[in-house]
């Protein structure tokens, strides 16, 4: 049998096939994203989930002219490869190579660069309103967006506009009842009750909001597709297509566990059998000492409750789940109403461990400040994934949280060195404060094998020197310290460097900064965060008022979003790697 995918280069060669080839064209697209994958790594379940749908959202649609934008984007890898990055797509997620998620930047055919959630209908929303001002009433808008994105705030805030324009916009629901995790909550058993029949036609949450509601279809039935999208292409006004999915589709192991295969690293392309890490003899991850640590804080504590918006598994807050499932909720993919709730249960006396991802704390800002620190409420936000991510690239970096909470009055920042210290840092928290409190730790695992000690109580504010030099001091915070203990490790002129270590950014230990200050002639201030508005800039400020002569030198994140690649590499290009620093330091002991 002839290859079709070979041929494709574009949607116009799409759009040349006879409809009757195309579900071998789906089989070809999706043997190929398994195979890349496969060897690569990435988001897999949800791109296969979607391939029927990819391919004829193209077929029917005149993209790149007609805008098509996907939500979150772990899903448009067969987007990808049939919009003229089918022969680069083994570079997916690599340094140089394309992003793992849609980019405007990177391809025409991307209409809006995502990787946060539910974002896409008031994207497609505010181009379909901008071409009908230009009068350009034939081009086409549609928003694909998944059960679990559809529950957030943000879409329904772009369906309820939606629903009073005339705007040429169709929302297509891929609906497959999981996320990145199971989907939860009223509107998902709604759902379900819909796929299943048994809700009447005039019961419709889409047609109330004034909605042409289609469906739902089975979205593997490329024929069904094509027909339905074709007659939709004709329907004025907003237009909602309900379309059913499985994630995982076609490789049957990414059926039956959705949750692991959504992004499972290196497996067998013909089994789907995941390829086994060596990982009994090492640390845990940051994300499961969290998550033991609170179950066992909350065996002590029955006033702790865990809250996390739609990561139980990224998060471990599943451990919480499953031990005390009447006090860990799972909300959904809603930020901002994470952080309001866990003010509320706050309001009552409960202690609140509120775990986000960095990166999606960012979603929640204004109730961070106007809910929580306003109020002066001892929330406990445990932010996950802080730092860099990695892979993902530059839509999750958790690399601005130190910069955007430093400067909200009431808040306590925190940044371990280590499992022990995030582990006591819990701990302390757990205890009782007079402040909300953020505890950020990154992605991956540390390096400590006797983590799992007994609770010291922290001192709020206080640093500590983790070696005493006499002309330079590196001031750190959190687990970036370890790159400084590894490179002092390979110097030879030692005596000359100070380490300190600052678990707290705010409070900030002013009077070890002052010691500093007067005890060296340079001071190299280490952050996994931006520099500008970051740790080391506060540092400067005290030094300015201090009128010393010491030479200051910040490390840390540049004025720049830092694309895909490794950690490692994401460090280089930073200069905060093992190797950088030592570098630095060997050039500052011979000066």
């Amino acid at each position: 049998m002839e290859n079709l995918l070979s041929k494709i280069h574009n949607p116009t060669d799409v759009r040349k096939l006879p409809e009757n080839q195309l579900p071998q064209l789906a089989k070809e697209v999706r043997d190929f994203i398994i195979d890349i994958v496969s060897k690569k790594e990435g988001h897999l379940g949800a791109s296969l989930g979607v391939v029927e749908l990819t391919i004829a959202l193209h077929y029917v649609f005149n993209t790149p002219e007609d805008l098509l934008v996907w939500d979150v984007g772990h899903q448009a890898y067969g987007h990808k490869i049939l919009t003229e990055r089918r022969t680069v797509f083994y570079t997916n997620r690599a340094l140089n190579g394309i992003s793992g998620f849609p980019k405007r930047s990177e391809s025409i055919y991307d209409a809006f660069g995502v990787g946060h959630s539910s974002t896409s209908i008031s994207a497609a929303l505010g181009m379909a309103l901008a071409s009908q001002l230009k009068g350009d009433t034939d081009k086409q808008h549609i928003a694909v967006i998944g059960d679990a994105s559809i529950a957030s705030g943000m879409a329904f805030e772009g369906l309820n506009h939606a629903g009073v324009t005339d705007a040429n916009l169709l929302v297509v629901l891929n609906d497959n009842a999981i996320g990145i995790d199971p989907s939860i909550g009223a509107l998902k058993n709604y759902l379900t009750a819909v796929k299943e029949g048994k809700n009447p036609k005039q019961n419709n949450i889409i047609k109330s909001l004034n909605f042409d509601y289609s469906g739902p279809i089975d979205g593997h039935d490329l024929p069904k597709l094509v027909s339905e999208l074709n007659r939709l292409k004709n329907v004025k006004g907003p237009k909602f297509l309900h379309v059913i999915t499985t994630k995982g589709k076609g490789l049957q192991l990414a059926e039956e566990d959705q949750v692991k295969y959504h992004a499972p690293g290196k497996f067998d392309a013909a089994t789907g059998k995941i390829h086994p890490k060596e990982e009994s003899h090492l640390p845990p991850k940051f994300q499961d000492v969290f998550g033991y640590t609170l179950v066992e804080l909350a065996q002590q504590n029955e006033k702790i409750i865990g809250i996390t918006p739609a990561m139980p598994s990224g998060s471990s807050m599943k451990y919480m789940m499953e031990a005390f499932p009447k006090r860990a909720f799972d909300v959904g993919i809603a930020e901002q109403h994470a952080v309001t709730l866990s003010a509320g249960m706050a309001t009552q006396g409960m202690v609140v461990f509120c775990n986000i991802y960095s990166t999606f704390l960012q979603r929640a800002y204004d109730q961070l400040i106007h809910d929580v620190a306003l109020q002066n409420l001892p929330v406990i936000f445990c932010l996950d994934r802080s730092g860099f991510v990695g892979e993902d690239g530059a839509t999750h970096h958790g690399v601005f949280d130190i910069a955007y909470l430093n400067c909200i009055p009431n808040m306590i920042l925190a940044a371990p060195l280590d499992e022990i210290e995030l582990r006591n840092l819990m701990f302390t928290a757990s205890e009782g404060l007079e402040h909300p409190i953020a505890i950020r730790y990154p992605r991956g695992r540390g390096e400590n094998t006797n983590w799992q000690q007994p609770f010291e109580k922290i001192s709020i504010g206080k640093s500590k020197m983790l070696q005493k030099g006499s002309k330079v001091a590196v001031v750190s915070t959190g687990t970036i310290g370890t790159n400084v203990t590894k490179a002092f490790a390979q110097l030879e002129n030692k005596s000359l460097f100070s380490h300190y270590h600052f678990p707290f950014i705010k409070p900030l230990d002013s009077a070890c900064i002052d010691q500093i200050i007067n005890t060296h002639e340079v001071m190299i201030t280490l952050e996994d965060g931006v520099i500008k508005g970051g740790f080391g800039a506060q540092i400067n400020s005290i030094v300015a008022l201090q009128n010393k002569k010491i030479s200051i030198i910040n490390l840390g994140i540049p004025d720049t979003f830092i694309e895909q690649g490794t950690v490692l590499e994401q460090q280089q290009f930073c200069n905060i790697d093992v190797l950088s620093l030592l570098e630095l330091f060997n050039t500052l002991s011979h000066d």
